[in-house]
């Protein structure tokens, strides 16, 4: 009975500290993140310059993944390598305020490296807690986003006040306090977190014929959110919008998310997951669509409300999705492999072609391609769901 009692309380805390982590982690990166690419050309790099570093970087994610995952393995210390994931990344980004390129592109690639393992790691501990604590793991995520979206909105107002080569000041406040939540996490999430080896978590995910047509149909969703994360700026303007307007978009966008990750578990519950990611999918290609019919900034502001029930509830019931194929042996693994995809090679191909896209043909050529991909990778996701259906008379 005592022990009975004991549990939910350990739960509660280990929930308690994971949203606090990521609510934490999103101020950080909301406050740092976005305004990264300024202070690069404010340091002398040149906008061309700044484009393949940025993509050079999300090569180096994806690459350095499987090699954070055989350390991991090898020395079981998962908790110390998301404390080294968010804290190195802040300790150097001092650095950035000196005015030499190469220590510039240096401790960016650093960086990266130690940045790559951060997302699929904590999102394999919340999922493990969400469960022990019989809540979702959108109701951990969501307080990432509430962070980013603040963080945003933080970082703007402390640069009216302050240059931005101090911006690293508050992002290695905030990463410490991220890295002191993370080292109170108890040993027992930990061995939740990571307990089967990385590499054979590969072969067995990667064998999944499923899991493999789930990973392709992400990629043709999510590699048109570049078309957000790096064109919506250009496009907006474009079309004449004004840059107080784009906050506003921005805002709005981030915080579209928190009520989508809140309601995603009811969903889940509802209609699945297959046909949770098959309705966000069209909410991709819905968003993708209008912007394409009706290129007006107050559309394109209006249209932001779809980012919650698009990327928010996509990458809720997805995360999930990965967590019931994986299994609790394999859960880092099959985060990671997902975040590659999703995040990593959807990134680099999607801001490659739809950089192509946008200089060749304009914003309205960019939006129309979103919205065949995101249709494609409805397509295939229609299929699974299928699958998924007659799977239990099988």
């Amino acid at each position: 009975m005592e022990n009975a009692a004991i549990i939910p309380i350990q739960a509660k805390m280990e929930l308690l500290k994971l949203r606090l982590l990521y609510l934490i982690t999103g101020l950080a990166g909301g406050l740092f993140n976005p305004y990264l690419t300024t202070l690069f050309v404010h340091q002398g790099l040149g906008a061309d310059i700044v484009g393949v570093l940025m993509s050079v970087g999300t090569l180096l994610s994806i690459l350095v993944q499987p090699v954070w995952g055989l350390l991991v393995d090898r020395y079981r210390q998962t908790k110390l390598v998301l404390i080294l994931s968010i804290s190195i990344p802040a300790i150097l980004s001092y650095l950035y305020s000196l005015k030499l390129f190469i220590v510039i592109v240096v401790v960016y690639i650093v960086s990266i490296v130690f940045q790559a393992t951060q997302s699929p790691i904590a999102d394999s501990y919340a999922v493990s807690a969400a469960r022990k604590g019989r809540t979702s793991y959108g109701t951990i995520r969501s307080l990432g986003s509430l962070g980013t979206a603040l963080g945003g909105y933080a970082g703007g107002f402390y640069l009216s006040g302050f240059g931005i080569t101090e911006l690293w000041i508050p992002f290695l406040a905030l990463s410490l306090a991220g890295a002191a939540t993370v080292l109170s996490l108890s040993r027992s999430t930990e061995r939740n977190a990571a307990a089967l080896s990385l590499s054979q978590g590969f072969k067995e995910l990667l064998g999944n014929r499923m899991f493999v047509m789930f990973l392709v149909a992400c990629f043709f969703v999510n590699q048109t959110l570049t078309a957000y994360n790096s064109f919506f700026v250009l496009a907006f303007q474009d079309a004449g919008g004004s840059y107080s307007l784009v906050g506003t978009a921005l805002l709005l966008a981030s915080l579209t998310n928190i009520p989508s990750m809140l309601l995603a578990a009811r969903i889940l519950r509802r209609i699945g997951h297959e046909r949770t990611l098959l309705l966000a999918a069209f909410f991709y290609a819905m968003r993708w669509g209008i912007q394409w019919l009706f290129p007006v900034p107050a559309v394109m502001v209006g249209v932001q409300v779809l980012h919650g029930l698009s990327f928010g509830l996509f990458y809720v019931a997805a995360v999930e999705y990965v967590a019931n194929a994986s299994g609790k042996k394999m859960q880092a693994t099959g985060q990671s492999i997902f975040n590659m995809v999703f995040s990593g090679l959807g990134g680099i191909v999607g801001n490659l072609l739809n950089g192509y896209l946008y200089h060749a043909g304009g914003a309205q050529v960019m939006y129309l391609a979103c919205t065949v991909s995101a249709l494609i990778g409805a397509g295939m996701l229609y299929w699974i769901n299928r699958i998924a259906k007659l799977s239990p008379r099988l």
